[in-house]
């Protein structure tokens, strides 16, 4: 089947959150993302407006999220691409402390269980790379990611696509005493 990868558009919201709630109901979910599902599903309309038009292809450009289609429109995976620059203002820094070089952070990965294993995985890292790397001012220097360390199906894929673990570690959030590994893919060239 054809899948088509594209930016989301801002008026999709709904389709957003859906997708974002379907993804927190996966079995994987609890080692995959960083909040619940009961978390989600009380943020108002307003909030997922906001990630929509934030993400969307006409947003402000520090974000991108990225989805596969059908060819019946059911959307069927999602990945959201973050940039994250050296020179970050505190409320923007992600995990932890601001990064050594302009890079691009890939959150949010899913991918409906019936269409794993058939491309759809690699054909939105493509596109997510792909825009990360078109990015000019300024310039991505590596894109990232992390995987918890009791998801070796996601850690597979990384580094079969090929990112490689960096050797930083960070706590998992809560209290589990587990740890989320950094994967990065330097730029060619």
């Amino acid at each position: 089947m054809d899948y088509v990868t594209r930016v989301v558009r801002a008026d999709e919201w709904p389709q957003v959150r859906q997708l974002r709630l379907d993804a927190l109901q996966d079995p994987a979910a609890p080692v995959a993302f960083l909040e619940s599902y009961e978390d989600a599903v009380a943020k108002p309309d307003v909030f997922w407006q906001q990630r929509a038009a934030d993400a969307a292809d006409d947003g402000p450009g520090q974000v991108r999220q990225f989805v596969a289609e059908s060819p019946e429109g059911e959307w069927v995976g999602s990945v959201t691409v973050l940039v994250e620059l050296v020179d970050s203002r505190d409320d923007e820094v992600r995990f932890g402390e601001a990064p050594s070089v302009d890079q691009a952070h890939l959150v949010g990965v899913f991918v409906r269980p019936e269409v794993r294993g058939t491309g759809v995985t690699e054909a939105l890292f493509r596109e997510a790379v792909a825009w990360a790397w078109s990015l000019s001012a300024p310039r991505m220097e590596r894109v990232r990611l992390y995987v918890n360390e009791k998801n070796p199906r996601a850690a597979a894929f990384y580094r079969k696509f090929g990112f490689v673990p960096s050797g930083q570690r960070i706590p998992a959030p809560g209290d589990r005493g587990e740890q989320e590994v950094e994967y990065v893919l330097g730029r060619e060239g």
